[in-house]
């Protein structure tokens, strides 16, 4: 992999990010965006598990889900308030996945401002809490909406490694799903690394990026990025979402949703083995096509 890191403002003009990275489709961190935020000081566990604490939620471990699993199938629920209490007590590889605090407590929403002089088109019925204990990992996806993020870390750091979504079959993506093939867990640690060179070659080609997230760091993702992320400490961040301002980014969005997941979907329940065997020799011809150029 060739991984670079990803550019660093404090502040930026409306004007700069359009130009340099929204419409280039690059990433960035962005300092001091939530910084003037209430949510900047006020938000931590304390505070949410005594307004939420007794909201059960859906908890995800850091096993990568296999050929025939459909995504996003949860691997245990808890109380928000025992969550807490567990990844408080020292690292816990279990993650929170789009939980939407404010449906249970909105006063939330007056804690933080949405940054529309940067983006149109956020979807402010639903901004979401990313939660997870240290060690917890978010496996290589793009998130299936395809919409541009904003996404700010209230609480411990995070490792992240981001791909540009033209790098996909590089990457090994699965046919008919936003998932990677390849196990990135500790891709950084040579002593416990698991991407495998040998499996998987056309890796060694991809481009990408590499950035740690601290408290109040704010990153711009673009539309389609790949990312995966490894909780350095136990923690949490919101993401703020913009549909894509096209018709073709808005057009692909809903097919991945309605049409593309409920047809994979519908395929592993069906034919399981044939549709696997399928993905692999699609996903094999791919990665020697990127091999050869």
């Amino acid at each position: 992999m060739h991984l670079q890191a990803v550019d660093v403002v404090d502040n930026i003009s409306p004007e700069e990010f359009k130009r340099k990275y929204y419409d280039t489709k690059k990433p960035l961190i962005i300092k001091d965006l939530a910084k003037q935020w209430p949510a900047y000081t006020k938000w931590n566990w304390d505070y949410f598990k005594e307004l939420v604490g007794n909201q059960k939620v859906a908890l995800y471990n850091n096993i990568k889900s296999d050929a025939y699993t459909p995504i996003n199938t949860a691997d245990d629920y808890k109380t928000f308030g025992e969550y807490i209490d567990m990844i408080k007590a020292g690292p816990a590889g279990w993650r929170i996945f789009l939980f939407n605090i404010f449906d249970h407590a909105p006063q939330l929403i007056k804690d933080f401002t949405w940054p529309d002089d940067l983006m149109k088109g956020y979807v402010k019925k639903y901004p979401m809490l990313f939660t997870g204990g240290q060690t917890s990992i978010t496996h290589m996806h793009f998130d299936i909406d395809v919409s541009h993020i904003l996404h700010t870390q209230f609480a411990g750091r995070k490792r992240v490694l981001l791909f540009p979504n033209e790098e996909q079959h590089k990457l090994y993506r699965k046919p008919f799903e936003v998932l990677s093939m390849v196990d990135f867990s500790n891709y950084y640690d040579a002593d416990k690394s698991k991407v495998d060179y040998n499996k998987f070659p056309a890796l060694k080609k991809a481009n990408g990026y590499e950035v740690i997230l601290e408290h109040g760091d704010t990153l711009f993702m673009p539309a389609g990025y790949w990312h995966h992320m490894e909780y350095l400490d136990s923690g949490f961040a919101m993401s703020l979402r913009a549909m894509q301002s096209s018709i073709g980014g808005k057009l692909t969005g809903v097919w991945n949703l309605f049409g593309m997941r409920s047809i994979d979907t519908v395929m592993k329940k069906t034919f399981p083995h044939p549709w696997y065997n399928w993905k692999q020799k699609k996903i094999a011809r791919k990665a020697v096509e990127e091999l050869s150029k």
